[in-house]
């Protein structure tokens, strides 16, 4: 669609995506200049539709930004008021004390919120301040400038055909251009990807690291329900190999977040993530919890885990990535949004001061080094050998060694120097022969439901008549290699049923791809062991419209 003529439209700066990140970048800018002309772009359908998140907030991020938060009347309602944490077998636990943690694990001072519902307050915040906030706006391509660097987006394309050509009732979108353009995508962006490659940003750090995590909010029995409680489990389902964890917390109105996240490193794969968190909940500690009580939304999303020394490159000629576009979660603690806010408000100060220097189009180097050597740095130096030692150890090795680094890093030095987390979660994958087959007991409606009834629970809708944002780079791979060496490993990893393999007698197996029930968890993309599928974006506005996650 190179060739096609759209209205244009600049700013200061152009930021992609209204999440926290995104957010605080557009808040601090206008701080900083109220003339400063600033739009964000967000695919979901309003601010918050794709904002699935644990969370527990830490609130320096937002302290930093916006001081009398409180005042203003930010949806934190819920302090944690207890910590509790897990070692779970199959018929039981061990509760951990909480004195042998290391003290950066400790939730005290923090909050149970709703992150989609933090950042609808947050775009008030914006609108009110002067920021444009357009959802239903996919930007679908980067607009480059003459010496190669990012000027701009497309935004708003609509009405494609299935096969992706123009028809009579394709509307082409716009090009937003700006002085700088900020990507707040969130986990494996696809207009991220594009700029880490093009810009060669991950020559020297390590590879990134990923984690599927699902969550459902569950309303449960008054008599149950303990506001300000955060639990948080490792051990059964996953077992000792595979590493990952639980979380749930006790927000108000008698509801809960139960979530799990399972690292994508795992090796065997006949792995189902979706049926270990549905097995999870068969617990007797957790069918207790949630014996009388009913799911109400649920939800999908890939998380960052790489840390530190997985950084990329930050700056990029015309612009900066943001928040888990760079991979800023600090894995034990199971906490970003802080830094996806910090992150915003470091490259907002870089960039106002650029354009007050009369420069625009090139690389922000100071915001690159900011968020190494500052706040977020340091909270994530901290941690950063976490996840290689789950790699090599496992659950067991992982948190008496991961334990011990991190109160090492308290007290300032590491014995360990920096690890290296190996391979990529892809490599990872083993072919299906080295393991066995895992048998999962069948959802019984109440506790555990399968995937299709529980993606009517993420209120997720697709155009049928669009393309599908799913791409294959090779369409024989799927049942050549994958189903043939793997098992077929999509059919399982991706949380929403999007890919299936369906026999029909007398014929080849078909790979098939159900785009409309896709998530948006970006797992295809990351976990796919031939790195054959693409996740792109869908026309705006498509796509889960999560309440309160």
């Amino acid at each position: 669609m190179a060739n096609i003529e759209r209205e244009t439209m600049d700013y200061d700066v152009v930021i992609v995506g209204a999440g926290p990140a995104g957010l605080s970048a557009a808040i601090r800018l206008k701080q900083l200049d109220p003339d400063c002309t600033v739009v964000v772009l967000e695919k979901g359908s309003e601010v918050g539709a794709h904002i699935l998140s644990g969370a527990v907030l830490d609130p320096c991020g937002l302290d930093a930004l916006i001081p009398d938060w409180k005042a203003k009347g930010a949806p934190l309602n819920t302090p944690v008021k207890e910590d509790n944490f897990y070692v779970m077998g199959e018929a039981g636990q061990m509760k951990l004390p909480n004195f042998i943690m290391p003290p950066l694990m400790s939730n005290h001072g923090n909050y149970i919120v709703s992150m989609g519902n933090v950042c609808r307050w947050m775009a008030e915040q914006a609108e009110e301040m002067g920021v444009e906030i357009f959802p239903g706006m996919s930007c679908s391509e980067l607009v480059y400038g003459d010496n190669g660097e990012v000027k701009g987006v497309v935004a708003g394309v609509f009405g494609l055909e299935a096969d992706g050509s123009i028809g009579e009732n394709t509307e082409p979108g716009m090009e937003l251009n700006g002085k700088y353009v900020f990507l707040s995508e969130g986990v494996r962006g696809s207009l991220s990807k594009q700029v880490i490659e093009k810009y060669d940003l991950a020559a020297d750090c390590d590879v990134p690291k990923f984690g599927l995590g699902m969550k459902e909010i569950w309303e449960i029995d008054p008599a149950k329900h303990k506001e300000g409680t955060v639990t948080h489990t490792m051990g059964w389902p996953l077992g000792t190999k595979n590493t990952g964890g639980t979380f749930i917390y006790h927000l108000e109105n008698n509801q809960v977040y139960v979530g799990m996240i399972v690292d994508l490193n795992y090796k065997n794969p006949h792995l189902f993530p979706y049926m270990e968190f549905q097995r999870f909940k068969h617990h007797p500690m957790i069918a207790d919890l949630l014996e009388g009580g009913k799911r109400v939304a649920y939800g999908a999303r890939a998380v960052t885990k790489g840390g530190f020394q997985s950084i990329p490159q930050s700056a990029f000629p015309g612009g900066a990535l943001l928040g888990c576009s760079v991979g800023l979660v600090n894995l034990p603690r199971i906490k970003g949004n802080h830094n996806a806010m910090l992150s915003g408000k470091a490259a907002a100060e870089s960039a106002m001061k650029a354009i007050k220097a009369d420069r625009s189009g090139d690389v922000l180097e100071d915001y690159n080094a900011e968020l190494r050597s500052g706040p977020i740095g340091k909270d994530l130096k901290k941690v950063r050998n976490v996840a290689p030692l789950n790699g090599r150890f496992g659950l067991l090795g992982g948190l008496t060694i991961g334990g011990f680094d991190m109160w090492c890093n308290t007290l300032g030095f590491s014995l360990l120097g920096t690890l290296k987390h190996g391979k990529t979660d892809a490599k990872a994958t083993e072919e299906a022969s080295k393991h066995k087959v895992i048998d999962y007991p069948k959802p019984d409606g109440k506790l555990s439901f399968d995937r299709l009834t529980n993606v009517a629970f993420s209120f997720t809708n697709h155009e049928e008549s669009q393309p599908a944002h799913l791409h294959l780079l090779d369409p024989t791979i799927p049942v050549g290699v994958n189903l043939e060496k793997y098992a077929g490993p999509s059919a399982r990893y991706c949380p929403a049923g999007v890919y299936e393999f369906v026999e029909e007698a007398g014929k080849d197996t078909k790979f098939v791809i159900n785009f409309q029930n896709c998530v948006h968890c970006k797992t295809c993309d990351i976990k796919d062991p031939s790195q054959n599928i693409n996740w792109t974006t869908p026309q705006g506005g498509d796509g889960p419209n999560y309440p309160n996650m």
